[in-house]
């Protein structure tokens, strides 16, 4: 009865572990992206081994500041994905650089996909995520050069530039390909749009200031 007892325990376990797990470890050295497949997985299909060059694991354009001033926002965001590396697919990270102008945001988004870690290069940034429902408590840090804070994967978050001057950050991601969903542009920018009596009544206001905000997006 015991042992019988240990294996459900341990095939329970198993379970628990493959319904959990994230972009497991691959099974060869690298599995760089053939992004001229079209042959449709979860995640990219592998280019031959034997066509693999350095440039597949290579990216340059982080030491260049991104324009914040053609932006709504006051930031830009260069992504280093599996995109823009193919040597990323499978290997489950990614990065990002983020610069803000002067008071610019990053507005409240998720990454279905990654957890995240922020490093500050430069400037005063305020940071923070809300927990899931039905607390939804705001956990925020005001940071400074060289701190870091976390944001737990799927969970909704910000980042606002507290400075007069620019500032700078580096983000890493638990994922090849994170994915990233803007609340506001989801909610008000849809395409088609969602229905403006259900965001009237989510949102607790009459439709025509639904109708003003989404003409915004």
């Amino acid at each position: 009865m015991a042992k019988c007892e240990i294996l459900v325990a341990f095939m329970a376990l198993a379970c628990c572990y493959t319904a959990t797990a994230f972009e497991p470890k691959p099974l060869q050295d690298f599995c760089v992206a053939d992004t001229n497949s079209a042959v449709k997985v979860n995640g990219l299909v592998c280019k031959n081994p034997t066509q693999v060059e350095a440039n597949d694991f290579f990216f340059s354009g982080l030491h260049m500041a991104g324009n914040t001033a053609s932006t709504p926002t006051g930031s830009t965001v260069t992504p280093v994905t599996v995109a823009q590396i193919p040597g990323l697919n499978t290997l489950g990270l990614s990065l990002a650089r983020i610069d803000y102008g002067p008071w610019g945001i990053i507005p409240p988004h998720y990454h279905p996909r990654a957890s995240e870690i922020f490093l500050v290069i430069e400037g005063t940034i305020e940071v923070g995520f809300v927990t899931s429902n039905p607390e939804n408590r705001l956990i925020s840090k005001i940071l400074n050069k060289g701190d870091v804070f976390v944001y737990p994967v799927g969970l909704l978050h910000f980042q606002r530039n507290l400075g007069k001057t620019n500032a700078v950050a580096i983000s890493g991601l638990s994922s090849q390909s994170p994915g990233v969903v803007t609340v506001a542009n989801a909610v008000f920018g849809s395409n088609p749009d969602i229905g403006g009596a259900v965001l009237a009544k989510a949102f607790q206001v009459d439709i025509n200031t639904v109708s003003q905000i989404q003409s915004k997006f």
